[in-house]
This record gives structure tokens, C-alpha cells and sequence, in this order.
């Protein structure tokens, strides 16, 4: 699978994605003390819904059109409330309420730096590296990179600011990028074990996702860090492994206000990006073998 964040902007993962990533961005910015974020695999950061990548598949009017735009119905209030963040930055480009452009994870998380925090957007794709510094290479807050996703945490970490946010959501094209991520979070956590880390995954079979999940939580252990959430959206019983029926984030050092907001959340996102009253929502602790 091809996840190549241009083709896929605005579509039920990144819906899941994005709003878990402003969720912990909220819960950093409750204290006064500088942080850091990373995106190891940033895309362009922003992607015109009209044009051809995303207009190739359409599928964000199946996702964040259901949440954002004139046809969108209004959300519960307490739903309202944990997603503002999130929809005030897509409103930010969309001033007239039309949805025409979604902003990807580097701008979202732009959005909600403070005077004193940074932001390193990494991406290795030559066209998307030159958006990304389009968007951001003229910011101080930030600093854009065209490395290995993986590579740059070696060098990045710990952050000066000793706080920070870390999202691993690599495009899926290589076999074994599950065993990937899970040695990168290793060796983040020996450099920085306090910070906040979020590792997005498709659910196509559900073996492999199983035996990621555990190495993760025993990494975890290993680090002496608690077990880590996982929070997961299915859009069908992940029954066909050739074709994408969800998708899931592990998040580690995850805030503790998550869990109870996501139980808010997530009833709400199954029952809009649902087509076939099949949809559900898994979310939980990981944990490692017995």
C-alpha cells in the first residue's frame, strides 16, 4: 500500500489521525513550558482537495466533508468542544466555509505552536519536500528536513526543550515498515523516554497489526513507560487483507485525559465515516506478550 499523504488527504485516517495529534497538542500546551514536535514523514503539508491527487480518489468527501463544510451536520456539543481545535485550523483555510484545501499534520501542528516552540517537519520526497518549504522554510518556529523518517530521530533527540511530540506516520510502500517503527521507537525512547509518541498504522490483516502492537508494548516495558494506548477505527471486519478496513494509532506517554475524550469522540466519528453499519472502534491499553 501506497500511502502517500497527497492521494489520501482528508479521508477517514487522517480524520482519526489529526484530531488524536490535536488532542495531545492541547494537553502540551497546558503548561507553560516550551516543546518541540516532529514529523518524521510530513508530506507537503497541505493538499488542494480540487486538484489532482486528492480529486484521483475523492476520498476526504467520505471523511473530514462529513465533520467540516456547509453539508456537514452539526456535531454534539461535547463532540463540538474536543474537536474546536482541529476545526478551527481547517476553517483557517477555508475562511469562506467551503472545504477547497485540508491542512496536513505539519500545518495543524504550526497551528498551535506558542512564542518558544518548534516544529521539525521531516519529508524525503523531492516534490514534497519543496511544498513543505514553500509553506514553512521562511518560519523561525520551524525547520524543514529531507531525510530518512527514521534517521532524524537518532539525531533530533532528546529536544533542547526536554517536552515534546513525536509522529511516526510513514507511507507504507516498503514490506516490514511495522518492524521499522517499532525499532525507531526503541531507540527514540532510549534518547528521550518522556516524550509523547504517536504511530499511525493501517489495519488491512489483523496478524500483523497484533504482533506490532505487542512489540510495541514490549518496548515499552523495556523502556519502563506505561503500556501505551491504542486507539483504533474499523470501518468493516478487517477481514480482506487487500484492502485498507482501518486504521489505528498507538500513542506512547499518551495523556491521561485521552482515553475520556476519545470515549466522547470516537461513537461520534463511527457513526459519520461509516457507510456500511459495520464500522466500530477499538480503544484501549497494548500490551506486551504474556
Amino acid at each position: 500500500m501506497n500511502y502517500r499523504h497527497a492521494y489520501h488527504a482528508g479521508n477517514f485516517a487522517d480524520v482519526l489521525k489529526h484530531i488524536v495529534l490535536m488532542r495531545c497538542l492541547v494537553h502540551l500546551r497546558r503548561k507553560e513550558a516550551p516543546f518541540r514536535v516532529i514529523d518524521t514523514h510530513a508530506g507537503a503539508g497541505r493538499a488542494h482537495l480540487d486538484q489532482a491527487a486528492a480529486s484521483a480518489t475523492g476520498e476526504w468527501q467520505s471523511g473530514i466533508a462529513r465533520l467540516f463544510g456547509a453539508d456537514a451536520a452539526p456535531l454534539p456539543p461535547a463532540v463540538a468542544d474536543l474537536l474546536a481545535p482541529y476545526l478551527e485550523a481547517i476553517r483557517a483555510e477555508n475562511p469562506d466555509g467551503t472545504l477547497k484545501v485540508y491542512p496536513g499534520s505539519p500545518l495543524l501542528m504550526r497551528a498551535m505552536l506558542r512564542a518558544g516552540d518548534a516544529l521539525i517537519a521531516n519529508e524525503l520526497h523531492p516534490a514534497d519536500t519543496a511544498a513543505l518549504r514553500g509553506l514553512l522554510g521562511k518560519d523561525k518556529a520551524c525547520k524543514v528536513l529531507a531525510e530518512d523518517g527514521y534517521r532524524i530521530l537518532k539525531a533530533m533527540l532528546p529536544p533542547k526543550e526536554r517536552r515534546g511530540l513525536i509522529l511516526i506516520d510513514p507511507p507504507f510502500e516498503e514490506p516490514g515498515e511495522l518492524i521499522r517503527m517499532t525499532d525507531a521507537l526503541k531507540g527514540a525512547l532510549a534518547r528521550f523516554q518522556t516524550g509523547t509518541y504517536l504511530l499511525w498504522y493501517p489495519i488491512k490483516d489483523e496478524k500483523p497489526v497484533a504482533r506490532f502492537q505487542r512489540g510495541v508494548a514490549e518496548v515499552c516495558a523495556a523502556a519502563r513507560v506505561e503500556p501505551p494506548a491504542s486507539i483504533e477505527l474499523l470501518l468493516r471486519v478487517p477481514r480482506n487483507p487487500l484492502i485498507l478496513n482501518g486504521c489505528g494509532l498507538i500513542v506512547v506517554n499518551a495523556p491521561h485525559t485521552i482515553h475520556a475524550e476519545l470515549q466522547t469522540i470516537l461513537p461520534e466519528l463511527v457513526k459519520r465515516l461509516d457507510d456500511n453499519g459495520k464500522g466500530t472502534y477499538r480503544l484501549g491499553p497494548t500490551q506486551p506478550s504474556p
